[in-house]
């Protein structure tokens, strides 16, 4: 996907430091958009930003809580203030706090949707602002999980905010498509990142379960979403990609 196709383009991407978020702000910077890539550690995004500058990529680290729509604001701001438009806006950064339904905590349940769903809805709605108006539209793109889709125990808040990230990428095709608008979201299966390797047994047990035989790595992932926001895909819109090498199709459970 590194073909130029994004050239002189404008991207925001959200909990960009590490994994699934920093593969895809790597490949657009590579693939020429200028990347404003946000993550709530401070010395993470500068850490993010250096490496794909080192890569020959235009990046600039915009740290800050991507949940907190003030901050969504100004982030948006500095990117028009900076390059004079926006085109991309990737609302990657998530939460995941296990737990048992009959017990969740209502801290942990508040902080999964502000995280997930407020930061989502409120870097969309900052970001389709803009492009409205933009002659040429955007593409807005949310990170939901193949957990969106199947059952996986202790996960019901989470998953919860997966299936509503899919909603409000259908529901925004009615209010969005008018200004060249498109809006997407991408559900990911088990992905080998910096996160996930640190329980030993993950890629074994994946790999078991997943009929292609192995997780994704987060380039899968980061391939479809550069797809999804490409002019190659501009007539996609309200629609959600499973990437997880078929095990929503027969959905065994890890444990």
């Amino acid at each position: 996907m590194t073909t130029g196709n994004f050239q002189d383009k404008t991207a925001i991407i959200t909990g960009a430091a590490i994994g699934i978020g920093f593969e895809i702000a790597r490949q657009l910077a590579a693939a020429g958009a200028h990347v404003f890539l946000n993550d709530i550690d401070p010395a993470a995004a500068a850490q993010a930003a250096e490496q794909i500058q080192k890569e020959s990529g235009s990046c600039t680290a915009v740290p800050g809580d991507s949940s907190d729509s003030q901050f969504i604001n100004n982030m948006v701001e500095k990117s028009i203030e900076q390059t004079g438009r926006l085109d991309i806006a990737i609302a990657n950064a998530g939460i995941t706090l296990f737990g048992d339904f009959l017990t969740y905590p209502e801290d942990s349940f508040n902080r999964v949707i502000r995280v997930n769903l407020n930061g989502s809805f409120f870097l969309a709605q900052a970001a389709a602002n803009q492009m409205k108006q933009q002659a040429t539209g955007g593409s807005l793109l949310f990170m939901s999980s193949v957990t969106g889709h199947q059952a996986h125990k202790d996960l019901a808040a989470y998953s919860m905010t997966k299936a509503a990230l899919e909603m409000l990428a259908k529901n925004l095709v009615i209010e969005l498509s008018q200004y060249r608008i498109n809006v997407n979201s991408i559900a990911p299966g088990a992905t080998l990142t910096e996160r996930t390797l640190h329980d030993k047994n993950y890629e074994a047990v994946w790999s078991r379960i997943t009929p292609m035989g192995r997780p994704a790595t987060a380039s899968d992932i980061a391939a479809a979403a550069l797809f999804l926001v490409s002019d190659q895909a501009r007539h996609i819109t309200g629609q959600s990609l499973v990437i997880d090498g078929g095990w929503t199709s027969v959905s065994p459970s890890p444990y």
